[in-house]
């Protein structure tokens, strides 16, 4: 629904409202992730799985991400449970509808 920079500039916005501002940097790319981490000489990725549906796709990212590059590891994270039905699918789903998305994005 966005363009590249359009969800850069949203993410930073988002970050601005709360303490993670002064920690983290959001940093728009095309490319294959493995390239843009030797880039910026990252040595972990920290992917989330809402469910175990997801796990095999994961699975076979970090496999091919590890093949490319050795010395790069995916840690796995899971959400709460009240999040864990979330998807940016059924947000835009929902949003298209004219459904409320309130709860689930930032405001802006």
């Amino acid at each position: 629904m966005f363009s590249l920079e359009e969800r850069v500039d949203l993410i930073r916005h988002s970050l601005t409202e709360n303490e993670f501002d002064e920690t983290v940097e959001v940093i728009g790319f095309d490319g294959l992730l493995v390239d843009f981490a030797r880039e910026h000489d990252a040595a972990v990725l920290i992917r989330g799985m809402r469910a175990v549906s997801d796990f095999e796709f994961e699975f076979q990212l970090a496999s091919m991400n590890r093949s490319l590059n050795p010395e790069l590891d995916s840690i796995f994270m899971t959400p709460s449970e009240k999040n864990t039905f979330i998807s940016s699918t059924l947000v835009k789903e929902v949003c298209r509808h004219g459904g409320d998305v309130s709860s689930f994005v930032p405001e802006h």
